[in-house]
């Protein structure tokens, strides 16, 4: 039994390390090991405790759900969507702190814990009466099975299912799932509990509503008491003092909300003071101590009334759906990005059919999945020749490719495009429109030719007047002055990115080096498998790109750093990694190199400077095996 008791000890502390977290301490392989010592243990003894992992397997199919009343009643928000309703909530209340929280777009799940041990799992349901669903909670890793009070306790969270995990679910799902609110509502009210696990939800827990032991005396008392008992516990919780810094608290997350790998449709604030709370009362559906403030539509279903087929840079043939204009956030929408052509038949997109579309701010909107097919709807072809050259097209069950790389003239304006953009060179005033009239007109075909260029050349183009001659040459040759990172992405190497340039730079400090680099050294960069590692390879010893970067280099590039002497950070270079109460990352980087440092996006033997906010990562993990120095954000603002 002692024995049975350890490996259950030891089992459990790493589920939290890796569910809660996220920062495990073992492999997968030392992890199975012990599961199965322990499985073995358990057939032999017939002794399996409440709280063993081995309980999340996920039992029987069930017949029906049975009901539960909450010893605490579960009152929805009430809500507001402008900055004046919030406004007039604080007023009411009139409280001196708030907490400001995401506001999770998934499933209400009830927690029920008894003398340590988790004893029932439901739904919202009314409020007062849920749904029993223990066996399907059983197999989210995420739930403690045991926690460190005693006394009866109601845990309240949300199920959500990440967006990373719905997309590799879909994958080989014969169903695709349409969207993760639906999915995670589907896995949790599934009679088969095999399928919970399949679709691998996890709870961030938020508030306890029912405690026998406890008078708790503020929401961040309770947040503690979630995390010292190993609940995920929110991924966003901020004390606020003032309306300001409620306001605050809500923009941060409204502008973090694309970058979220799960949904969150608004924030939560709530007075802080339990005191005050039972002052403010309830009415028959709300407490009048909380306010979810929401966020303008994210998703809404249209119609796809055509696609139309955009070549890239190299001859990718992108599919653009034509949609019924719909207003998503207070924007009209009338594309949607399609990804590829396997996309369209794995999501069985069709015209005429109804869709669901998501929009992220300033990404370009996409379609998640079919709403409903109509007795209209009918199949997208599949293009069989370059919409742009006419060249016969090839398709490797993936991606559709024009085979024209030569003289297509979308894709060669594509890479020029690509090359003068924000993220890489910067030109200001070379649009898509200009770079066709430079290709029709003035024959231009290969990057170096831009910066050929000359005033009488500029003149012959319809609308270039002297002065807008003169920015854009003034513009060609501000870009001679660039980071290395933003020529390098420009170059338009497969599968380089704003990021990966970053990592290229982190690690070589020069064009030549990174020239000279091996497959081997590359697939050592963190995220650099052998797919990207060849890419770039392929990229300098191509004869015909070899030649065409030999006559850029020719223009005269200066990738030269101004160095500041004797800064504050000179001599460091800096890795910034999880979340920073005080400095957005863009302030933190620009207020290290105004001191002399460098910023390094990725974690090398370069590195000899972390500084580590809350939520820090893998990031951090390396940089203790390496012994990198690690600071503090408190540490990093007294050396400002």
């Amino acid at each position: 039994m002692d024995k049975i008791r350890e490996l259950i000890d030891k089992l459990n502390k790493w589920s939290y390390e890796y569910y809660t977290l996220d920062a495990p301490t073992v492999s997968d392989a030392e992890y199975d090991k012990v599961y199965d010592e322990l499985l073995a243990l358990e057939k032999e003894s017939g002794v399996v405790m409440p709280d063993s992992p081995t309980k999340r397997v996920g039992g029987e199919v069930l017949k029906s759900f049975s009901t539960y009343k909450h010893r605490a009643r579960l009152y929805s928000l009430d809500k507001c969507k402008t900055q004046e309703e919030l406004s007039k909530f604080l007023e009411k209340s009139d409280a001196q702190e708030y907490t400001v929280e995401y506001k999770y777009d998934g499933l209400t799940i009830n927690l029920t814990y008894e003398d340590g041990l988790l004893a029932r799992a439901t739904t919202r349901g009314d409020g007062e009466v849920g749904e029993d669903v223990t066996n399907q909670v059983l197999t989210i890793n995420s739930v403690p099975l045991r926690i460190k009070d005693r006394g009866v306790y109601e845990i309240q969270g949300e199920a959500i299912m990440r967006l990373s995990v719905l997309e590799k679910y879909n994958e080989t799902a014969q169903e695709r799932l349409k969207n993760a609110r639906n999915a995670v509502a589907g896995a949790i009210r599934n009679l088969d509990p095999r399928e919970t696990k399949k679709r691998a939800p996890e709870v961030v827990c938020y508030n306890v509503g029912y405690s026998s032991d406890i008078k708790f005396s503020s929401q961040t008392e309770m947040h503690e008491f979630l995390i010292k008992n190993g609940f995920k516990a929110g991924y966003y919780f901020n004390l606020a003092k003032s309306k300001e810094e409620v306001i605050k608290g809500i923009d941060e997350i409204e502008n973090s909300r694309q970058n979220l790998d799960f949904l969150i449709d608004g924030a939560v604030v709530k007075v802080n003071s339990i005191k005050v709370q039972d002052q403010l009362g309830y009415t028959e559906k709300f407490p009048r101590w909380a306010m979810a403030y929401k966020f303008k539509a994210e998703e809404m279903t249209t119609v796809v009334e055509g696609v139309a087929w955009q070549v890239s840079r190299t001859g990718k043939l992108n599919p653009l759906a034509l949609l019924t204009p719909v207003d998503i956030g207070g924007v009209t929408v009338k594309k949607a990005t399609l990804n590829n052509y396997s996309e369209i038949k794995r999501k069985d997109i069709k015209i005429n059919s109804r869709v669901f579309v998501r929009r992220s701010n300033d990404v370009i909107p996409e379609i998640l999945g079919v709403a409903e097919h109509s007795e209209n709807s009918i199949d997208i072809e599949r293009p069989t020749v370059c919409p742009a050259c006419g060249a016969p097209t090839r398709f490797d069950d993936v991606f559709i490719y024009c085979t024209n790389d030569k003289t297509c003239v979308s894709r060669t304006v594509s890479e020029l495009e690509h090359f003068c953009s924000k993220d890489c060179m910067d030109i200001e005033g070379l649009s898509e429109k200009t770079l066709e009239a430079l290709y029709n007109d003035l024959g231009v075909r290969k990057i170096h030719e831009i910066y050929s260029l000359k005033e009488e050349d500029l003149y012959k183009l319809d609308g270039f007047k002297d002065k807008k001659v003169k920015n854009l040459l003034d513009a060609i040759e501000k870009s001679k002055k660039c980071e290395l990172w933003r020529f390098i992405h420009a170059l338009g190497i497969p599968g380089i990115g704003k990021k990966a340039s970053k990592q290229l730079v982190d690690v070589y400090e020069t064009l030549d080096e990174l020239r000279g680099a091996s497959v081997e050294d590359l697939v050592k960069i963190e995220d650099f498998g052998e797919i990207t590692a060849n890419n770039v390879v392929n990229y300098f010893i191509n004869p015909e790109k070899r030649e065409d970067l030999e006559k850029l280099l020719e223009v005269g590039f200066d990738f030269s750093k101004e160095k500041v002497e004797g800064g504050t950070f000179s001599g460091y270079v800096v890795v910034l990694t999880g979340s920073l109460k005080n400095y957005k990352r863009s302030l933190a980087q620009s207020l290290i190199e105004e001191r002399g440092g460098v910023v390094a996006d990725s974690v090398s033997k370069r590195v000899n400077l972390v500084v580590a906010g809350e939520d820090a990562g893998s990031k951090l993990q390396k940089a203790e095996k390496l012994g990198i120095k690690i600071i503090s954000e408190e540490e990093f603002e007294s050396m400002l």
